[in-house]
């Protein structure tokens, strides 16, 4: 994210809209990665780009409308085992050693 305009990239948030609502549009996206107005051509390229690497699958309405695709669906994010992630990781600085 950049920190000065507190925006991300259009991928990272496509993804985020795709896994939390189930459904992505180039407005959600926009809106989800606060982009100024006027990037819409800019994100249907993120989207489509994301398609055609089976991240997104398009709807079929023949709209900009896009589905999680089978390589986000099939990652390993569902099975994680999340008791021991601080041990040593991200969140040291909150113990005393």
């Amino acid at each position: 994210m950049c920190r000065e305009t507190k925006r991300e990239p259009a991928w990272v948030s496509a993804i985020r809209v795709a896994l939390l609502e189930g459904r992505v549009t180039v407005d959600s996206v926009i809106e989800e990665a606060n982009l100024v107005a006027g990037r819409e051509r800019t994100v249907r390229d993120v989207l489509s780009t994301m398609a055609d690497r089976e991240l997104l699958v398009p709807t079929g309405d023949g709209g900009d409308a896009y589905l999680p695709g089978p390589v986000l669906l099939e990652s390993d994010r569902f099975g994680l085992d999340f008791d021991r992630a601080s041990d040593g990781g991200a969140h040291r600085w909150n113990s005393s050693v």
